[in-house]
């Protein structure tokens, strides 16, 4: 698979059928993507929505698609003192994680295609 080099590491290629609708539906999921705990977004209920981090509004302005997939990936590479998950890290012994639970060894949050929806979705948003 090819893929983009990103410090010791090789983000794969996007897959060629991502998704926006799915990728919308993971970003507003209270049980799966759960980007809204901390993340502003459109079209959710303000007291639904996080205050945390910066507001996905304009993400696909702001961002290029390989850009939002890498900050996706790996988002402590970007900043190091974020809060948010490594949503493509697998959980495993040279993940860095610890106190995984057996049901998440050696998986990441989301998997390659879900990141990529995500990426479609965000970059909807202008």
């Amino acid at each position: 698979m090819a893929g983009l080099a990103l410090g010791a590491g090789l983000v794969p290629a996007p897959t060629l059928a991502a998704d926006a609708a799915r990728g919308a539906a993971i970003v507003n999921s209270r049980s799966q993507g759960l980007c809204l705990l901390c993340h502003r977004g459109p079209g959710v209920p303000e007291h639904l929505q996080g205050t945390l981090a910066p507001d996905l509004a304009g993400a696909g302005s702001r961002w290029t698609a390989e850009q939002l997939r890498q900050r996706l990936r790996e988002p402590q590479r970007f900043n190091p003192d974020s809060i948010m998950p490594a949503y493509g890290r697998v959980a495993d012994a040279g993940s860095g994680l610890q106190r995984v639970a057996p049901a998440w060894r050696g998986k990441s949050l989301l998997d390659d295609a879900q990141i990529d929806d995500v990426v479609a979705y965000l970059g909807t948003l202008r």
